[in-house]
């Protein structure tokens, strides 16, 4: 028999070597024929297909399930762990030595824009990014109440500031999580709409009438790509032949999340969401909210580790402080905050300014793009002078605009 790679999927019908409740974790070793060859090609020491080590990945990636209660099987995402994992270890090794602080801090950005780009190349959503920030939070709020306040030199009010700036942080979080704006298909622009129902499955309570799933078939988009379709407020309607609706002006397709969203800003890693418009306001909120918190935290850090410097300048001299290995921990997550927060800041502004301008960040890589706009400060303010009407206005209009949507109630899964 000739190796000619992986052999396609097969929709499979319930796991049969894993059936049965507690069942789930053994799942990924179920049969699988991508499993089989590449372990059995690997055995006997034959080559094997480029893809089939990828291949292989991903089906432990989709089979990997661990038992949850009343909702039968939670998918367990490998992207989350790395972070969980290698936060708090890198932390800790960087803090040993002022070498290898250096060398770990300076490598560490370089690390993570690789990751970026390389699943950005992907096209694949990933929660690395949002599993980095929350474990950063976690982490650094951890050893704020094990090591810098046993020192003394935070009071109850100082730690109740810090307390209330995360909770709010994560709150504004959950909020902005909940959806970008999803563009739906209006009745106006339907031509008809087919209802599938799907048998309810055995034993699942939670389903009684089993599954339901609309399927939309909308008008034909001859006449949304030739002329357009006008809506109420004079701009001009596109069509998506990917989501397969008229979407309304300013929206925009998201590639990532493979749908349609209102008022498109950017596809957002850090959330693992996009930015539109009914979470814009949101997420400019959860910037704040963090920038502020994590300056007052790190300056009470540095308070602590290097009292008699001043607070500009202790993250660049602080004599003594590698003297103790818990100092020098507190040094290191302090440089370690004050990076992302120098990132984050650099965000903030670039999102005040496109709201100054009434530009999105999608208008203004496509006005780059097509050199339709006046670019100024090397990139960092581009003008399409489509849809500003002033300072003032501009900002009326971003702080006034409606949602255009009726969000569904927050839950605890928001977060992820």
């Amino acid at each position: 028999m000739k190796w000619g790679g992986p052999e396609p999927a097969k929709q499979e019908g319930p796991l049969r070597c894993c059936e049965g409740d507690g069942g789930h974790l053994p799942a990924c070793c179920c049969h699988c024929s991508y499993i089989y060859h590449t372990c059995h090609r690997w055995l006997k020491g034959k080559p094997r297909h480029p893809d089939s080590l990828l291949c292989m990945v991903t089906v432990v990636m989709t089979r990997l399930q661990l038992p949850w209660p009343s909702l039968g099987a939670w998918r367990v995402d490998l992207s989350v762990i790395p972070p969980l994992v290698l936060l708090p270890v890198v932390l800790r090794v960087a803090a040993m030595h002022l070498v290898l602080g250096v060398v770990v801090l300076a490598a560490l950005p370089g690390l993570v824009l690789w990751y970026y780009y390389a699943t950005h190349r992907r096209r694949g959503r990933t929660r690395f990014f949002l599993s980095l920030a929350l474990s950063s939070l976690a982490y650094l709020y951890w050893l704020f109440l094990t090591e810098v306040l046993p020192r003394g030199d935070v009071s109850p009010v100082q730690l109740g500031t810090v307390t209330a700036g995360l909770a709010l942080t994560l709150a504004c979080l959950a909020r902005t999580k909940r959806e970008p704006g999803y563009v739906r298909p209006h009745l106006a622009d339907a031509h008809s709409t087919i209802t599938y129902h799907g048998k309810p499955p055995d034993g699942d309570s939670a389903h009684p009438k089993g599954s339901c799933r609309q399927v939309v078939i909308a008008n034909g988009a001859r006449g949304a790509e030739q002329t357009g379709v006008a809506p109420h407020d004079g701009g001009k309607r596109e069509w998506c032949p990917t989501c397969r609706l008229v979407r309304p002006p300013r929206a925009g397709h998201c590639r990532i999340c493979g749908t349609c969203v209102q008022r498109l800003d950017h596809h957002c890693v850090w959330i693992n969401s996009c930015v539109g418009q009914a979470n814009h306001r949101c997420f400019l909120l959860t910037l704040l909210l963090f920038l502020v918190t994590s300056l007052y935290g790190i300056s009470l850090v540095l308070r602590s580790v290097c009292p008699r410097q001043n607070l500009l300048l202790a993250l660049l001299y602080c004599p003594g402080v590698y003297a103790q290995y818990s100092t020098a921990l507190c040094f290191t997550c302090a440089w370690y905050s004050s990076m992302v927060t120098g990132g984050l800041l650099h965000l903030l502004l670039l999102q005040i300014i496109n709201v100054s301008y009434n530009v999105t960040e999608r208008e203004a890589r496509l006005a780059l793009r097509d050199r339709a706009g006046r670019s100024h400060l090397w990139g960092l303010v581009v003008d399409t002078g489509v849809y500003s009407r002033g300072f003032r206005s501009n900002w009326a209009e971003f702080l006034t605009m409606s949602s255009a949507l009726d969000p569904p109630a927050p839950r605890l899964s928001d977060l992820v």
